[in-house]
């Protein structure tokens, strides 16, 4: 029989489930509020991250690889330009700021952002619990209405001792989930690229002389790209079903879609509307390169036609018919779409570049999930504030923090609009808060004991 859970006699005003960029730009912004108000209007926190440490795409942050948002787009300016966690604050902190300045860029390297928000995540070691994962959600009724939720988590060590943490308000940040095809099982020969760096780190021996990626987005393109350079004796495949790959749109009009603005915009228009949206400006995320790449790509199929010996192959039109791990190699079967042809490869790893879907929230949300309001394709209802709606009453609320595309738009799991987002969940929290009096959320955390 499973353990009872440990019960934590304190209400907290916020608990948030992940501790990516998301949650991180929201815990900054409760820190900056709270710096700025009396202190019974302080808002408390604490985030639970199933990571043992910070960690964003650690799988990716290959050299040479940069963002495809510009710096500004941090965890705050579009907040809040003054606050001390900007970029900027960060590279003066680290003593690079002329640097980069000189540098003439807007888009830093994936590796320089991440320690970035390394960086920023180091101000908040106290009010993460890594390691520690939440598993359910239930909501704590009193007289008549629903006054917090009881968060059921646990060591990922000791799952064998779960306790419970209650709190007015949830913020779900659970990140995303790398995709795979139907059928297919991730082993030492066939990975996926979210997990490629430290798979390299563990190399199976012998070294290997060929590599299959599968895919036609960024991730493709850089897996491709590194795979390349860094194995100077090996084949490279890149296999996808289009022509090739194809550019990013990030011309300056069309990347009015990832404003703030734009959310309203999208939030508040017709379904209809809302998929014709998607539909035209999917070239700005999905299956799409970064226009330098391509080229580079393109150079390097060239200059080894020109020298007469070819390690780079790119498989337009075609697609991953059938792969079989076979002793020491995968076999992997490419279909050409034109003519049905296909070629068999015998490839020592198979790579996935299959992108990403948003976590299911109703994994986490457990004993909520009855309660959650759904669209007729069984989405979430979320509100403009990014609250849940549920037929739960009371001031307690959850908020979400990623899969909401469906109502927010292209944007809302991207970095572009994290940081005015926090602001926007901040503000409802704090309004809420102030309907529940100080001698109110005393009588609560009484009663949670």
């Amino acid at each position: 029989m499973a353990e009872e859970p440990h019960r934590r006699t304190d209400v907290l005003d916020v608990v948030g489930i992940g501790f990516g960029p998301s949650n991180l730009a929201l815990a900054i912004a409760l820190a900056e509020h709270n710096a700025a108000v009396p202190e019974q209007e302080r808002v408390s926190a604490h985030f639970f991250e199933k990571q043992i440490a910070f960690g964003w795409h650690r799988g990716m942050l290959m050299p040479g690889t940069t963002m495809q948002v510009s710096h500004l787009k941090d965890l705050v300016t579009m907040r809040d330009p003054t606050s001390r966690f900007t970029f900027l604050a960060y590279l003066h902190d680290r003593g690079r700021l002329t640097d980069f300045i000189n540098h003439k860029i807007i888009f830093p390297s994936r590796i320089e952002f991440h320690d970035y928000l390394e960086w920023a995540a180091g101000a908040f070691r106290k009010e993460v619990a890594y390691g520690t994962e939440a598993v359910d959600v239930r909501p704590v009724e009193e007289d008549g209405e629903v006054t917090h939720f009881a968060v059921t988590a646990h060591s990922v060590g000791l799952p064998s001792k779960p306790f419970v943490q209650r709190a007015r308000n949830v913020v779900v940040a659970g990140g995303l989930r790398p995709h795979l095809p139907d059928g297919v099982a991730l082993s030492d020969r066939v990975w996926h690229t979210g997990e490629l760096l430290g798979r390299l780190e563990r190399l199976p021996v012998p070294r290997p002389r060929s590599f299959t990626v599968v895919g036609a987005g960024q991730s493709a393109a850089e897996a491709v790209a590194h795979l390349h350079r860094e194995f100077p004796d090996a084949d490279v495949h890149a296999v996808f079903r289009r022509y090739g790959y194809s550019p990013a749109d990030d011309s300056s009009f069309v990347n009015r879609i990832f404003d703030p603005d734009a959310v309203d915009r999208f939030h508040g228009a017709p379904e209809d509307v809302k998929r014709m949206m998607v539909d035209y400006h999917r070239s700005t995320n999905y299956s799409v390169v970064d226009l330098d790449l391509i080229d580079e790509l393109y150079r390097r199929v060239y200059q080894e036609k020109v020298g007469g010996h070819q390690r780079l192959h790119v498989h337009g039109l075609s697609h991953l018919l059938e792969a079989r791990t076979t002793g020491n190699s995968v076999r992997a079967t490419v279909e050409f779409l034109p003519t049905g042809e296909r070629r068999v490869l015998d490839t020592d790893i198979l790579v996935y570049a299959t992108g990403y879907r948003p976590m299911d929230v109703r994994e986490v949300l457990g004993g909520v999930t009855p309660y959650v309001r759904t669209d007729e394709h069984g989405r979430p209802r979320v509100r403009r504030d990014y609250r849940v709606e549920t037929g739960l009453r009371g001031t307690a609320a959850i908020y979400l923090q990623g899969p909401t595309e469906h109502s927010h738009g292209l944007a809302s799991g991207l970095l572009s609009n994290t940081a005015v987002r926090a602001g926007e969940i901040l503000r409802a929290i704090t309004e809420s808060c102030r309907t529940t009096t100080g001698s109110e959320r005393r009588s609560h955390a009484r009663h949670a004991s």
